[in-house]
């Protein structure tokens, strides 16, 4: 079994969204954020289950994907760094994942 390791970003990004859908719906951000953490949980057991994103071809980082989220992560032998949490209507902007690889 893999061990998750969020890092500190990915952290504030899933309290961005979820504050940001609260605006709105407190019920449903509380509904986000759990459905999160259980994708998440997931990559624990298959830690290279989730897609590679096609604006990322020929790298390590994987994706999965909570609506309206995408969350991006990388395998490295047991751990599973989630790195980086995105509205999927953004544009990637691959260097920030690059940024915070370099964090974890």
């Amino acid at each position: 079994m893999a061990r998750l390791i969020w890092t500190g970003p990915a952290l504030s990004d899933l309290e961005g969204i979820a504050e940001y859908i609260a605006l709105d719906n407190p019920v449903a951000a509380s509904h986000f954020v759990q459905k999160v953490f259980d994708r998440i949980e997931r990559l624990a057991v298959h830690p290279k289950s989730g897609k590679r994103p096609s604006e990322l071809a020929g790298t390590h980082y994987r994706e999965v994907v909570v609506a309206p989220c995408r969350i991006f992560h990388r395998v490295e032998k047991e751990d599973v760094f989630i790195l980086y949490l995105m509205r999927s209507e953004r544009l990637l902007r691959p260097y920030l994942l690059h940024l915070r690889e370099e964090e974890a």
